[in-house]
C-alpha cells in the first residue's frame, strides 16, 4: 500500500470535493454555535453591530451554500437533486442530511432576521414597503420565540457538525471510516475551525483589538476544544489499533506514506501542536496580539482541512476483506 498514488487511490468513492464540503460545513456549524453562546453569555445591545454575530450570519450561510452546491454538482445527476429535497428516505444518511440542511437554514434565516431586524426595517421602509407585515412577524419572533429559536439552532448546528462524521461512517466497507468516534471528532474539529474563521472575520474585517471583549470570550474555548479534538483523535486511533484485522491494517496504511505525512505535519503539528503551545505557553502578550491570533487561526484552519483530507483519503485506502 505504500506505493499508492495520493488522490488516485484504488477503490476511491469520494474525492476532494467531499473533503472541502466537510470542511465548509464544520466552519458553518462552529461559527453559529459560538455566536449563540456569545449572545447568551454577554449583554449585546445592538446584535447587528456585533462582529461575532455578523461573522455567524456570513459563515453560517455562505460556506453551507457553497458546500451544498459542490455536493450537488458532485452527484452523477445534479439536475435531479431537487427530488431529494422533497422525497425523504429514513434509511439514507444523505437524505436525512438534506432534511437537516433545510431545517437548519430555515431556523438560521429566522435568527438572522431577528439579529438584523434594524437593517431589515430600513430596507423594507426604503425599498419594499409592501413587505412591512414581515417586520411584525420578526418582532413577534424576537419577543416570543427567540430562546426557542436559539436553542433549536444551536442543536441543529451541533448536529450539522456531527453529521459530516456520520456521512463518512456510513461507508461500512472501509474499516477506518466505519468508526463511531468520527461524528464527535468532526464536531470538535468543526467547532475549532468555526472559532478560527470567526477570529479572522472579527480581526481582519471588523478590525477589533486583540484585547476586545469578543477576543477574550473566544479565547476561553480554544484550548478546551483543541484538547477535546486531540483526545478524540487518540480514541480514534486506539480504537483502530485494538480493533485488529482490517482496522489495524487500515491504521498502518493511513499513518504511512503520503497521508501519514499529511497527518503528522498538517493535522498534528500545524493544526494542533502549534496553536496549543501558542495558547498555553504564549502569555498574555502573544494571546492578545492580533497578528499572532490571525496566524494561529490560519494554522488551525489548515489543520482542520488536512484532517478532512486525511480521514477521507487515508480512510479509503483499506477496504474490508
Amino acid at each position: 500500500m505504500s506505493n499508492y498514488i495520493p488522490f488516485q487511490t484504488p477503490n476511491l468513492v469520494w474525492d476532494s470535493t467531499i473533503a472541502i464540503y466537510l470542511f465548509l460545513l464544520g466552519i458553518a456549524s462552529g461559527s453559529v454555535q459560538l455566536a449563540i453562546a456569545y449572545r447568551n453569555s454577554v449583554k449585546v445591545e445592538k446584535p447587528s453591530e456585533n462582529w461575532i454575530i455578523r461573522s455567524a450570519a456570513v459563515l453560517g450561510t455562505i460556506p453551507t451554500i457553497i458546500g451544498l452546491t459542490l455536493l450537488i454538482f458532485h452527484l452523477t445527476k445534479p439536475w435531479t437533486f431537487w427530488k431529494l429535497m422533497f422525497n425523504y428516505n429514513g434509511s439514507s444518511v444523505m437524505s436525512m442530511g438534506v432534511m437537516l440542511f433545510q431545517v437548519y437554514m430555515a431556523v438560521l434565516v429566522v435568527w438572522i432576521a431577528i439579529m438584523f431586524k434594524d437593517w431589515i426595517a430600513n430596507l423594507v421602509h426604503r425599498y419594499f414597503p409592501a413587505f412591512k407585515f414581515l417586520l411584525g412577524w420578526i418582532d413577534f419572533a424576537e419577543n416570543k420565540l427567540l430562546k426557542v429559536v436559539e436553542f433549536v439552532l444551536f442543536v441543529l448546528a451541533a448536529v450539522l457538525g456531527a453529521y459530516t462524521g456520520f456521512l463518512l461512517s456510513a461507508l461500512i466497507s472501509y474499516p477506518m471510516l466505519n468508526n463511531p468516534v468520527l461524528p464527535a471528532l468532526f464536531l470538535a474539529s468543526g467547532t475549532s475551525s468555526g472559532i478560527a474563521a470567526t477570529f479572522l472575520m472579527i480581526l481582519i474585517a471588523g478590525k477589533l483589538s486583540g484585547h476586545s471583549q469578543e477576543v477574550n470570550f473566544i479565547h476561553k474555548f480554544e484550548v478546551p476544544i483543541m484538547v477535546t479534538e486531540l483526545g478524540l483523535l487518540v480514541c480514534f486511533f486506539v480504537g483502530l489499533h485494538f480493533g485488529g484485522g482490517d482496522k489495524t491494517l487500515a491504521l498502518h496504511n493511513a499513518l504511512s506514506g503520503f497521508w501519514g505525512m499529511v497527518f503528522w505535519i498538517g493535522v498534528f503539528f500545524i493544526g494542533i501542536l502549534i496553536p496549543l503551545v501558542a495558547n498555553i505557553f504564549g502569555g498574555d502578550k502573544v494571546k492578545h496580539s492580533v497578528k499572532t491570533i490571525i496566524l494561529v487561526s490560519i494554522f488551525d484552519l489548515i489543520g482542520v482541512l488536512c484532517l478532512r483530507y486525511f480521514i477521507l483519503y487515508a480512510g479509503q485506502l483499506t477496504v474490508a476483506s
